[in-house]
């Protein structure tokens, strides 16, 4: 499969599901709140969500920012999206790979859940570089993945690589629709941010998920 009927294929996948996903994820997760709570008590003039689903992070980021820039791939979660963000929340149907924002002027961005759901290593990381270009001298990230360390992987959660995969979703007549991840091993996510024009600022792992706050590079300690 080449990478842009891969990358159709996962934007297919929300179309489908979209609807009954958003239904299932209401609230914001409890590390973007303390990420949020930690970074947003500084003037925050454009905050970005990559991956925005059905806009809980985002309605999240409008109290602390001037305005929201919101990116999904998929029209089914940007409508639901938008009977629930305020009006300064611009909810754009985009590529995280390919972010419709200018360079330099993103002060606080949520990027969770996402990145492992682009379907090559390539597209990982022109989104890691995307997300760099755009942060500003002062801008800062939180970025998730799901990892090996994860109790439903076999996997050791100390291996150097992860490993692609596809988890169904199950919809309410039954029908189950494949999501492709990549699971990221925790190692192999350090290793992917110190390859990126980011610099990381903390790394944990928690509840199966690798957390990242990021910088751009080039910062001081």
């Amino acid at each position: 499969m080449d990478t842009d009927r891969s990358r159709r294929g996962v934007r297919e996948t929300y179309e489908t599901i979209g609807a009954h996903f958003a239904k299932t994820r209401e609230y914001a997760w409890p590390e973007v709140e303390a990420f949020v709570d930690d970074h947003g008590d500084r003037a925050v003039g454009t905050a970005l969500d990559i991956g925005c689903g059905n806009g809980r992070h985002a309605e999240l980021l409008a109290g602390v920012a001037a305005r929201v820039v919101a990116v999904d791939a998929s029209r089914e979660l940007l409508a639901v999206a938008g009977e629930r963000v305020p009006e300064c929340v611009a909810l754009v149907c985009g590529d995280a790979s390919r972010l419709p924002v200018r360079g330099g002027v993103v002060g606080l961005a949520v990027y969770v859940a996402t990145l492992h759901h682009l379907p090559t290593a390539e597209a990982r990381r022109a989104s890691l570089a995307e997300l760099a270009r755009v942060l500003a001298p002062d801008g800062r990230a939180l970025v998730s993945v799901w990892s090996t360390a994860h109790d439903r992987f076999d996997a050791a959660a100390d291996a150097d690589d992860g490993f692609d995969t596809t988890v169904d979703w199950t919809l309410p007549g039954g029908e189950t629709v494949p999501r492709f991840y990549h699971i990221y091993a925790p190692a192999e996510f350090e290793r992917e941010l110190a390859d990126s024009p980011l610099r990381t600022v903390s790394f944990e792992v928690s509840s199966g998920n690798c957390y990242a706050v990021v910088e751009s590079e080039g910062k001081g300690p």
